[in-house]
């Protein structure tokens, strides 16, 4: 079974979002103990984990749609672990803003295109003047 380049692509932004989401959600779990920077390791581990599987989308997907669904979605789903895990409590304002954000992540995505790439223009033989008029 053959899995397409732009599943694959999908599945890598997926990846991202959700280590993302897991490393800036664990900033809250790090102990304050005399263990120094070595409780930030996972952390790191995971948005380096995430940086580099956004780029494996990139490769397929447009990096300005790969960017805003890795951000607005990575956005809303660390709220949403907030709310339900950690106890934050939203504002009116702070949720407007997230469906604003959601809706905008909606119709960005909406408008892409999968067209394919349109060849180059010939390159110019040498000796030929450009036109400058």
């Amino acid at each position: 079974m053959s899995i397409s380049r732009m599943l694959l692509a999908r599945m890598f932004l997926t990846g991202a979002i959700l280590t993302e989401v897991a490393g800036t959600s664990s900033m809250t779990l790090i102990a304050d103990n005399g263990a120094g920077w070595l409780n930030y390791l996972p952390m790191w581990a995971l948005i380096a984990l995430s940086y580099l599987m956004l780029a494996k989308a990139a490769k397929t997907i447009s990096i300005g749609i790969a960017f805003a669904l890795w951000e607005g979605l990575g956005i809303a789903l660390i709220t949403l672990v907030s709310v339900l895990f950690l106890e934050y409590r939203i504002s009116t304002q702070e949720l407007i803003g997230l469906a604003l954000a959601i809706v905008g992540i909606v119709m960005v995505t909406l408008g892409e295109s999968h067209d394919e790439p349109t060849s180059a223009p010939a390159p110019r033989q040498i000796g030929e003047a450009p036109c400058t008029r």
